[in-house]
């Protein structure tokens, strides 16, 4: 069987218009080709489209079942083709993102969209992850691009775009024993245990580490979740904190008397110098780029 888009095209637009005289006067063909063609598809399906009586001829019950079909068929087809010639033009064919965990709550969706109404064919991955696992992702090759805090130390194979500013502050349960001091000092914030949202790999020590005595997770969520619940205080984004109404009635932002209760981070989109970046990529931190210049 050997059924080509010009066929489908034809067979479609006789099944619309009623006949092969005016399906052929929109493609700009003479009946006769139209006609011949239907009768080609005819013979390489073994099926009979169309009764030939009278002036018009009339579609079968297997037409009208092939005709529903037909053009999703044709859609699918020029997507296909479009998506050949956007990779042959050097879209990649699947773009993977990081995004730190305690950035999801961010607006970092609305990089997603603009890439999905740039590059509709191109498969987007998004994963989260612990800033050291992130960083470890983009030098790896798993992920081409990472929403990430900036570093304290640049590697040279690394390039970035600063995007914003996130304020992360030091929170505990209203409940629990830190919340009932107006300044809490340092002595304190390491006698108690910390909820720290670290790396999978136990042998990386997380960032923003102060107890001696400290539980593990590799994600903000976790870490929200569980300094609700009282079992330690964490460092959490304020953002977060101030779109969240329950979270407000539930967490005191501790007052830290040695030290400043804030803790202010560049976001930045990274990339690997070391790895090829495809259009979209490009796309996505041009946009950035050029979004910076209007801001400044």
């Amino acid at each position: 069987m050997n059924i080509n888009q010009e066929q489908l095209q034809m067979f479609k637009l006789v099944m619309e218009t009623g006949s092969f005289s005016a399906a052929a006067r929109k493609l700009g063909k003479v009946p006769s080709a139209v006609s011949m063609a239907i009768a080609n598809l005819e013979i390489d399906l073994n099926l009979v489209l169309f009764e030939r009586i009278g002036r018009k001829p009339k579609p079968t019950a297997q037409a009208k079942v092939l005709y529903e079909k037909t053009e999703q068929l044709l859609v699918e087809i020029n997507q296909w083709k479009q998506h050949a010639l956007a990779l042959s033009s050097g879209l990649e064919s699947e773009l993977n993102i990081v995004v730190v965990s305690e950035l999801l709550h961010t607006r970092w969706t609305d990089y997603i969209v603009l890439l999905e109404r740039e590059f509709p064919a191109l498969q987007v991955n998004v994963f989260s992850a612990p800033q050291e696992d992130a960083h470890h992702m983009l030098f790896e090759g798993s992920a081409q691009l990472a929403l990430m805090f900036e570093r304290e130390q640049l590697e040279t194979r690394e390039q970035f775009i600063e995007l914003k500013r996130e304020v992360l502050v030091a929170v505990a349960a209203k409940q629990h024993p830190l919340s009932q001091f107006h300044q809490v000092s340092y002595e304190q914030i390491l006698q108690n245990r910390q909820i720290v949202v670290a790396s999978r790999d136990r042998s990386i020590k997380p960032e923003l580490l102060f107890s001696r005595n400290y539980w593990r997770t590799d994600n903000h969520h976790s870490a929200c979740n569980m300094i609700q619940q009282g079992l330690g205080w964490g460092v959490l984004p304020l953002e977060m904190i101030n779109e969240q109404l329950h979270l407000q009635e539930q967490l005191q932002i501790l007052q830290l008397l040695d030290f400043t209760p804030k803790f202010e981070y560049f976001v930045d989109l990274v990339w690997s110098r070391e790895t090829r970046l495809g259009t979209a990529a490009h796309f996505l931190i041009n946009h950035l780029r050029q979004q910076r210049k209007t801001d400044h």
